[in-house]
This record gives C-alpha cells, sequence and structure tokens, in this order.
C-alpha cells in the first residue's frame, strides 16, 4: 500500500503503522470522531490543505473510535488531535480547531513544504 498525496486518506488500527512507514516527506495525522463539532468545522481546512499541498504532503484521517489502539498509542486525549510527522518522527502535535492559515504556518515552520508554506 501506498499513499497517494494531495488527497486524505483514511486509516484504522490495521494499517496506519504502514501508511506511516511508507509516506515519503511529511504526514498530518488527524484523529477526529464523527460526533466531535470541531472535527467537522476543521474539515475543510484538511481537505484545501490536501489538495493543494501536491506531493509535499500526505494527510491521514484517523477516527479514534474506530481506531481506539492508534489513538491510544500518539496520546490522544482529546480530538481533533493534529500530529506531525517526517521520516516517522514526530515533529508537533497541535489539540482544538485550528483555522486554515494557523495550519499552514505550522506545517511550513515544522516541515516546510513550499506550497503550504502560504498565509
Amino acid at each position: 500500500m501506498r499513499l497517494t498525496v494531495g488527497k486524505i486518506r483514511h486509516r484504522d488500527d490495521r494499517d496506519l503503522a504502514a501508511a506511516l512507514t511508507q509516506s515519503q516527506g511529511p504526514v498530518l495525522v488527524d484523529f477526529y470522531a464523527t460526533w466531535c463539532a470541531p472535527c467537522r468545522a476543521l474539515a475543510p481546512s484538511l481537505e484545501a490543505l490536501a489538495d493543494e499541498a501536491g506531493g509535499h504532503l500526505a494527510v491521514i484521517q484517523v477516527d479514534i473510535d474506530q481506531a481506539p489502539a492508534a489513538a491510544h498509542a500518539f496520546g490522544v486525549r482529546s480530538v481533533p488531535t493534529l500530529v506531525l510527522l517526517d521520516d516517522e518522527r514526530i515533529r508537533g502535535v497541535r489539540v482544538g480547531l485550528q483555522s486554515l492559515s494557523e495550519l499552514r504556518r505550522w506545517i511550513a515552520s515544522v516541515a516546510s513544504p513550499p506550497s503550504v508554506a502560504r498565509t
């Protein structure tokens, strides 16, 4: 399995680790829940990031109710929780609703993908 960058991918306990191992470049993992209003409000910003990032950033969504082991492994205590990884190492974590411009600045400061550095 290979991540397709530029589009949001949904992963669960069975395939998240493999997706992270096989990714090339930074990965933004969104731990969310379908019942979470801030998670739903964040979704359009994540879609925009996935669309504009091209090959510079993979965006993965993980439903904590469907993937409790993954949520536990990453220490998720609240949703939405965003984890930015590069080279399979955690580069940063953000909890709560973030604006698209905040996300772009955060990712650019940690992973420096040129296509998401706009404000």
